[in-house]
């Protein structure tokens, strides 16, 4: 039966050779698109009612998070399930790091039981590089601190490239807490891969102009970039990760960078408001932006399952040549 999935998705890609996915910065623009085809493959056989596509029939993922999560940890397990495969939802709290083991012991128990996959959140920046090195399974980044998502990356820029029809040239701006945010890593990365030109924006307390080494553009004004965007990512203030506030009030952050129904009149007329979520209403977008005709916030949830399906199998269901 495999085989009939296989043909359905255009083959086994022999471009593939990865085991792992830490990050866009890594990836080549032509593995990046790959990956956003085999998901949009996916997406249609979703939306066709293939609720169960049996790629992955006797393999295990396990989803170690130690940080919390909605969207990624509940999409990961559902792609899995989708492909066939068994779900573990590791819990920090009650396991035996509390009595001291180490992550990597804890990935290595993980893996003698059997573990194909294993999807990877923690706060500190490089784990998933640091497990990939002393594991033999596939690491999957579900972000480690504020270094980067790449599966959020990809699933935004499947969300733009779906809407939009192209990556290559337009502008996408990434508004807000550029300096805590892993998501805004992993875009920038693919969207430059792919000729989009990029503007990073925020206050600048968040947006350092070092931003520019990586090639992108650095505003402290929203209102001015306004009318150039085709798209623009609002990414949320946080504050968990901040030892001060880094402006004086929310209201003041509202007033400079909020997008609402005014600022909405400013932009092109097909312009595309995306967020990572979750969203904060009313402080990085009104309610009426959230849930008005350019939102493609929930379309954006709907291709983390397939952008995610896409990743377990081709690291884990293809033939390749490790990496």
């Amino acid at each position: 039966m495999s085989n009939e999935w296989v043909d359905r998705l255009g083959g086994y890609p022999s471009l593939w050779r990865r085991r792992h996915l830490l990050g866009l910065e890594e990836l080549s623009a032509e593995e990046i698109t790959c990956i956003l085809d085999k998901a949009t493959i996916f997406k249609q056989l979703l939306a066709e009612g293939h609720r169960r596509i049996p790629l992955l029939v006797g393999k295990t993922v396990c989803n170690l998070f130690f940080e919390n999560s909605t969207r990624t940890r509940t999409s990961f397990g559902l792609a899995a399930r989708r492909l066939g495969a068994d779900v573990v939802d590791f819990s920090a709290a009650t396991s035996s790091l509390s009595k001291g083991e180490t992550v990597i012991d804890t990935a290595r128990n993980l893996e003698a039981m059997g573990m194909e996959a294993v999807v990877v959140r923690h706060r500190t920046p490089g784990t998933p590089h640091l497990l990939a090195q002393n594991v033999h399974c596939s690491v999957i980044n579900a972000g480690d601190g504020a270094h980067e998502h790449p599966t959020q990356g990809l699933l935004d820029i499947m969300t733009i490239r779906e809407l939009r029809g192209r990556i290559e040239g337009l502008t996408v701006a990434l508004v807000g807490d550029i300096a805590h945010s892993r998501t805004a890593r992993s875009n920038i990365w693919g969207l430059k891969k792919l000729g989009a030109h990029v503007i990073v924006c925020g206050p600048s307390t968040l947006v350092s102009p070092r931003w520019q080494e990586l090639g992108v553009e650095v505003s402290y004004h929203l209102d001015d970039i306004l009318p150039r965007c085709d798209v623009l990512n609002l990414l949320r203030i946080q504050f968990e990760r901040q030892a001060r506030r880094p402006f004086p009030s929310v209201r003041e952050y509202v007033h400079l960078y909020a997008m609402t129904r005014q600022r909405m009149a400013r932009t092109k007329p097909d312009i595309l408001i995306m967020a990572p979520g979750p969203i904060n209403r009313g402080v990085e977008m009104t309610a009426e932006v959230a849930d008005g005709p350019q939102s493609a916030i929930l379309q954006q949830v709907t291709n983390g399952v397939a952008v995610r399906m896409a990743v377990l199998w081709l690291l884990t269901g293809t033939p390749r040549l490790a990496s």
